[in-house]
């Protein structure tokens, strides 16, 4: 896919098209194991409603882009500046998430110009590091990430539950 056949818009009102997406994306069982930690069987798949109210609370400490291919919306990047999680806490941090919540999607080249996109602004914004959490058993994402440069400095043992078992979660960190 070529790079401008991408677009990452700002995040500002949720319009009842965005709301619908990412409820879509947090029910759906071939995402949520990537996108959110799960306590157990139950957790995994209990259902979530997402709300144009809640979408407006999240901005609130997060600064979402959505993502766009061909005018549709695929995915969403975020980020929040030195929140209370990050393995290692140094001021400065952009702890960051990405998700491409459209399957068919997946494996065109959109995570690289995510990240690449969100690493640029970023360093825009003056942010000098920047962390995020990767469940094990994503390789594709960590593959990506290590191509990119980010390297592991920790892992949280039995972070979340897939397929019958825990499984950590693998903080890595890149300095711009």
């Amino acid at each position: 896919m070529l790079q401008q056949d991408i677009q990452f818009i700002p995040l500002t009102q949720p319009t009842a098209e965005v709301v619908a997406a990412f409820d879509k994306w947090e029910n759906d069982p071939m995402i949520v194991p990537f996108i959110r930690p799960n306590a157990n069987q139950e957790a995994l798949e209990k259902k979530e409603t997402i709300t144009r109210e809640g979408l407006l609370k999240r901005l609130e400490h997060t600064h979402i882009f959505l993502i766009y291919t061909h005018g549709q919306l695929i995915g969403e990047i975020n980020y929040q500046i030195d929140p209370p999680h990050l393995y290692k806490q140094e001021v400065g941090t952009a702890w960051i998430g990405i998700s491409i919540g459209e399957g068919n999607q997946h494996g065109k080249g959109i995570g690289t110009a995510a990240m690449r996109y969100l690493e640029d602004h970023l360093t825009q914004q003056g942010l000098k590091r920047i962390e995020l959490g990767v469940f094990e058993f994503n390789t594709k994402a960590i593959a990506l990430y290590q191509k990119l440069g980010y390297q592991e400095i920790g892992r949280i043992k039995a972070f979340t539950y897939w397929q019958g078992q825990r499984w950590q979660d693998i903080r890595m960190e890149k300095y711009l």
